[in-house]
């Protein structure tokens, strides 16, 4: 599709990603991997499910015991009246459901589901706010992003644009789209792939490089270790590494993402590692300095 951030207003107005439900089929397991080696927040745990945060919201992550499963629904907070905003989706054609019993702390919500993919998306005005009471040190500050897998790109990006307001940020030649529904760079990306679905990594966002490298080292103490990074990507221009959690989903935590203001005048907060000055969304070559300006590429986070 055309890469087009002046679109007519959208259905709805996302504020932020929320959360993701992953399915485990050891939910102890990932429940220590996310508090003991994360330092996320337990908040409320059950035979069948565990809600974690890194803040105050109710939860960023949700466990489901069940067959291994990455990206099995995703929550987005959005601007809107969720009366108003089932209307509007509803009249772009769209089955919407509004609902009282998803999970804790998000006690309205509408039910929808996301083209191409076929996973649910969780719209909602707010959670309970009674997750993380407490700073701690080694903790990510929230969930930054997600990337999954889509057999047909340009429908997906459209629903995104046109149906939930994100705005285009960067593309990876003409198969790997970042967009965004505030001033962080991208809070959903998507991958065209024929071979691979569902998700492609999920990350968290660390203060700056000392409070990431601190987490690696506790992960390291921990006998978890990386794959790729640590690295520098182009689009975004985040810091990255990647490692697999227990049930070996790619885990990203960065640092150093671009925030992007107003992109009629390029990204507002230059830094001194950007290409050209002011920057603004572009379509990137399929490089390695793309995946990494820093050096060793990893052929699986291009591969679809």
């Amino acid at each position: 599709m055309q890469e087009n951030n002046d679109l007519p207003d959208p259905a709805v107005r996302v504020s932020k990603l929320s959360y993701v439900e992953f399915r485990t089929p050891d939910l102890d397991r990932m429940v220590e991997y996310y508090t003991k080696v994360l330092d996320f927040n337990l908040v409320e745990q059950t035979a069948q499910s565990a809600f974690i945060t890194t803040g105050s919201d109710h939860h960023c992550v949700v466990l489901t015991k069940g067959d291994s499963a990455a990206r099995t629904n995703v929550g987005y907070e959005i601007w809107e009246e969720l009366g108003d905003a089932q209307r509007r989706l509803r009249d772009a054609g769209y089955d919407v459901e509004r609902r009282s019993d998803i999970a804790p702390g998000t006690p309205d919500v509408l039910v929808l589901t996301e083209p191409t993919t076929g996973i649910d998306l969780h719209l909602f005005a707010d959670q309970d706010l009674v997750g993380a009471t407490e700073y701690t040190p080694l903790r990510p500050t929230k969930l930054g992003h997600v990337a999954a897998f889509t057999p047909e790109l340009d429908p997906l990006q459209k629903f995104y644009q046109e149906l939930l307001g994100f705005k285009w940020s960067d593309t990876v030649g003409d198969f790997f789209v970042f967009l965004r529904c505030n001033s962080d760079h991208h809070a959903a990306n998507f991958m065209s792939s024929t071979k691979n679905e569902g998700m492609h990594h999920i990350a968290y966002e660390m203060r700056d490089p000392n409070h990431l490298i601190s987490m690696l080292d506790h992960l390291a103490a921990h006998d978890y270790r990386l794959h790729w990074g640590p690295g520098r990507h182009g689009p975004g221009h985040n810091m990255f590494t990647y490692h697999k959690d227990p049930d070996g989903n790619t885990i990203e935590l960065f640092t150093q993402i671009d925030v992007v203001h107003d992109e009629s005048k390029g990204y507002w907060e230059p830094r001194p590692w950007h290409e050209s000055f002011p920057m603004y969304p572009k379509t990137w070559e399929v490089d390695i300095a793309t995946a990494n300006h820093w050096g060793p590429f990893d052929q699986g986070s291009l591969d679809h």
